[in-house]
């Protein structure tokens, strides 16, 4: 069947397109902005909807997809059971002495919550009503505190593992490990560049409490300390990381057993975790976890659908039309991606823009797990670039300010950090690729 519609062969795809991004910026909730844009699709080029659901359901069955529930309710558990706080603890222990220490504090606490529950969003409202509070206390504006907090957590879904990596592999049918080992590098990346932007921007503001220095001897003592006192929580991620990478757990046994661990020491060693939270807890997790998977679900519908149609071939076609220039053809892609991340979430934004831009990646000799890496850095600034910008809205709800307040030094860390680790991504594949490559070698294809 040919994919033009009415004679033109891109108008079925551009009113897909306008129909689920529609739906999203009227309010309309994911999944059934993705649900109706199947409806559209299947209608206009005459599938049957009773074959195309088994399809779905028996890709459903995946040990992988079976992961992101477990990452979802251990990022809801961790929050409630005292494993964040004592997280930032250590971080400030770590790097709080230095200038602007608590903004540097701030952007390794996102890196170390991304390790544990895996989304920015996650980020955002575990160390949002610790963080923002505290850093007003030692100087720093309200506005300049909720700004950074916004950009820093998008290494949530940079550093491994993260929820939308899972989706991306199970998606694409790429290696999730070599895809949480993609991030790695950005990430890096991104804790550095975003604490030299901050100590730069707060180094000669007088208002800003400097703590004290000390001599190396007190100083190993406090971050001995708050070890000390959060070592069930710094166990989390090495648990999680270190069974993975190191052939103990699947992904999937890793979050699971993770999970038991963050509801044990919540209730019983911090006792922050009471037992009548928890069904609270999995309600509202379980929410999530609902509409992630129905969008799943949808997503593979489309997916099928458009790959019968030829869609994914005419738009490479569409692509190669424009330009041949390999460079020009990547920048196209980042600013489509980060419009995109502008106005869905890292779950909604990584399951359309992966079955969409897969193959064209493919046609240009782009990687998969180097896509991956693209995919998370380009979404990340997306979802915390204006005007629609849903991670920065959220953190600013969470931190009560108006996005007037939090804008500007959000735009400073975008221009100054999120957009070099995003082209730096794009362009030198051996950042993402390095460690795949490293510790993955027969999976990468490397050494025969």
């Amino acid at each position: 069947m040919d994919s033009a519609l009415f004679g033109l062969p891109y108008l079925g795809l551009l009113i897909c397109l306008a129909i689920l991004v529609g739906s999203l910026l009227l309010g309309i909730p994911a999944p059934f902005a993705f649900m109706g844009a199947c409806v559209f699709l299947i209608y206009v080029y005459g599938f049957d909807p009773g074959a195309q659901l088994p399809v779905a359901f028996h890709k459903m069955k995946s040990l992988t997809l079976l992961s992101l529930p477990f990452f979802i309710m251990l990022g809801g558990f961790m929050t409630v059971g005292g494993i964040s706080s004592r997280l930032v603890l250590i971080a400030e222990a770590l790097v709080g002495r230095i200038t602007g220490g608590l903004g540097a504090v701030a952007i390794v606490s996102c890196a170390i919550v991304g390790a544990i529950a895996g989304t920015c969003s996650a980020a955002v409202a575990a160390l949002g009503g610790l963080i923002i509070p505290e850093m007003e206390k030692r100087g720093y504006t309200r506005g300049y505190a909720t700004g950074l907090l916004a950009v820093a957590s998008v290494l949530g879904q940079l550093i491994p593992p993260s929820v939308p990596m899972i989706l991306y592999g199970f998606i694409t049918m790429t290696s999730v490990t070599a895809c949480f080992l993609a991030g790695v590098g950005p990430g890096i990346l991104t804790i550095v560049i975003y604490c030299t932007v901050n100590y730069f921007m707060v180094r000669n503001n007088p208002n800003i409490y400097k703590a004290p220095s000390v001599d190396f001897t007190t100083q190993v003592k406090q971050i001995g300390k708050a070890t000390r006192h959060g070592i069930f929580a710094i166990s989390m991620p090495v648990i999680l990381l270190g069974g993975i990478y190191g052939g103990i757990f699947t992904p999937t046994e890793a979050a699971a057993v993770a999970l038991i661990l963050a509801i044990f020491v919540g209730l019983f060693v911090h006792r922050d975790l009471k037992f009548r939270e928890i069904g609270k807890v999995l309600v509202q997790q379980s929410v999530t976890t609902g509409v992630v998977v129905l969008m799943v679900i949808f997503v593979l519908i489309l997916s099928r659908i458009m790959t019968m149609q030829n869609i994914p071939q005419d738009m490479i076609r569409f692509v190669s039309g424009l330009t041949d220039n390999y460079f020009l053809t990547l920048l196209m892609v980042n600013v489509f991606l980060i419009f995109l991340g502008m106005i869905v979430d890292d779950f909604t934004g990584t399951l359309l823009a992966a079955p969409l831009l897969f193959p064209l990646m493919q046609h240009l000799g782009v990687h998969p797990v180097h896509f991956a890496a693209i995919l998370g850095t380009n979404l990340g600034l997306g979802n915390v670039t204006p005007p629609m910008a849903p991670i920065l809205y959220l953190a600013g709800r969470v931190g009560n300010v108006s996005i007037d307040q939090m804008i500007k030094p959000a735009l400073i860390f975008m221009i100054f950090g999120a957009v070099p680790v995003v082209l730096i991504t794009t362009y030198w594949p051996d950042l993402s690729l390095f460690l795949p490559r490293l510790l993955l070698p027969k999976l990468m294809g490397v050494g025969g």
